[in-house]
Order: C-alpha cells, then structure tokens, then sequence
C-alpha cells in the first residue's frame, strides 16, 4: 500500500494554478517536497488533508480516496502545519487534554516524554510560546497519537540547527517502521537532503520531477565550462545555464557528457536553483 497517491490534481485560483500533480509515496519512505514561496507546496498539503477542493483529479491517502470516510484515515495522520493552530490562552497540559478527546489511539505518556524532551513549559500559554516553541508542540502532538502518516510544512523553521537536527532524528526514526511515512515541505533543502529518500520539486504550480534523491544526486553534474567550450555540448544534456564573466556553469545529465570536462556533484539546491532558471 503506497502511503500518498496523487493522480492529475489541479486546482486554480484568480492568479496561480496547481497543474495536473501527479505522485507517489511508498509506505515506509520520506518525500521532500521543495519550492519556492507561491510554488503550490501549501496548496498541495491543504488539498492532501481535505481542507480545500481540487479542480480535478484524486487523491489516496493510506489506500483510502480522501473524499471516503476521511475522518477515519486522519486518526492516522500527524500534521504539523506552518502555522499552529491552537487557542491563545491554552497550555501545554491543556493541550493533553484536547487531544485525549479528539484522537482514539491519544498517548499522554508519549506526548509528555516529547513535552519534556522538547523542554516545553507546561502552564505557560500558548500565545506566549516562540514560533519554535510552537513548531516542537505541534511536533509532541502529531506524534503522540500512534500516526501511519505525517504531513509537515515547514515543521524545522524557526528551530535552532541543535533543535532541527534532534527532530529530523525523531523523523527518521519514525520511518524505521515500514508502515509509517512523511511528506514534509521545507526551505530548508539542506534538512530534505539529509532526511528524505525521494524529492519532489514544484515550481509555479508545476511538478518538475519527483525522483528518488539518491538517483537525483547521481544523474545530475555540474559543467564548468568556457562560452565556446559550450557551444560544442549537447544541449539535449544541459538542464540549466548559469553564465558569468569567467565562462559558463550548467547543470548536465552526466551520462551525455565527456568526462574530459570539469564535472562536480551537485547537491539538492544546486539542481533546483538550476532547473528553475531554466523554466520561464
């Protein structure tokens, strides 16, 4: 069972379109999903959890379409949203509480452990708490109810790099069990890079390519190159240009290049920066 199936999804607003998504998330596996801002990676999310709905096209969410029963599938997923939602004047230990009323498989236990690791305050209210604060609740809670699933936007912004480097350990640990997955969206490419096993890039409401990162990595090199030396490459290997005083960088498929020219890894930002000055 694939944990997300998305099949020709759009849906357009006045000034922007998310355009015909299509992807897939194996269970047991983490996808990144990568974009500038206005890209389509909230729209996206939002769509996935039945918050808005699509234009066209479906979406299956742990096997089950997200328009059947839904209410059902989120008892199995932990979501962590760039913004958290919960009232002003709550507290941690409140917060315990309303969940042990909404969710079925809810553990204070667990929760309390992620309150006490996170070195949460327990009675000081919410609207009090730093964005980070916010983040690591938000964090304690979706993972706290025995969740298939996690969807997080922008789950590591506003953390220190020590705090985002322990709960991107809490992410894979997570995935450790084959039936559990995450989407997670992030500016933070570095952090995608680290945790996730596939990368979906979406630009301007387009998918550009969704592939295993590792495949990714090993597809894609940096030329280095002067103005006439490019001339002579085979533009069906160039994937983006970048030209400066000094010559020209491009981001190639190796395998259609000679290795006589300069070639560097690259790494996740390298090929989306690329790509996306290539799409007009």
């Amino acid at each position: 069972m694939n944990a997300i199936e998305i099949n020709n999804l759009t849906k357009e607003y006045k000034d922007f379109k998310l355009d015909d998504i299509s992807l897939t998330l194996p269970s047991g596996y983490i996808m990144g999903l990568i974009g500038e801002n206005g890209a389509g990676k909230s729209t996206t999310i939002k769509l996935l959890l039945n918050a808005i709905n699509a234009d066209k096209g479906e979406i299956s969410i742990l096997g089950k379409s997200n328009k059947d029963n839904f209410k059902v599938t989120k008892e199995d997923i932990g979501v962590v949203l760039d913004e958290a939602h919960f009232p002003e004047g709550v507290n941690a230990k409140q917060v315990n509480v309303i969940m042990r009323n909404t969710y079925k498989n809810w553990d204070e236990k667990v929760f309390f452990e992620y309150i006490n690791k996170f070195s949460l305050p327990l009675k000081k209210s919410f609207k009090d708490f730093s964005r980070g604060m916010k983040m690591k609740l938000m964090i304690a809670v979706a993972l706290s109810h025995d969740a298939k699933l996690l969807i997080l936007d922008e789950a590591t912004s506003g953390l220190d790099p020590i705090v985002r480097d322990e709960i991107l350990d809490l992410f894979y640990d997570f995935t450790r069990d084959e039936s559990h997955s995450i989407l997670i969206s992030s500016h933070i490419v570095s952090d995608l890079e680290k945790l996730c096993d596939y990368i979906a890039f979406l630009h301007k409401g387009k998918l550009l390519f969704v592939e295993e990162k590792d495949i990714l990595l090993e597809k894609y090199r940096i030329l280095k190159c002067s103005n006439a030396e490019f001339d002579d490459i085979d533009k069906d290997a160039v994937k983006g240009v970048r030209r400066t005083d000094y010559g020209v960088e491009a981001l190639v498929l190796k395998d259609k290049v000679n290795n006589a020219f300069k070639l560097e890894k690259p790494n996740i930002e390298d090929i989306i920066v690329f790509m996306a000055k290539e799409v007009k």
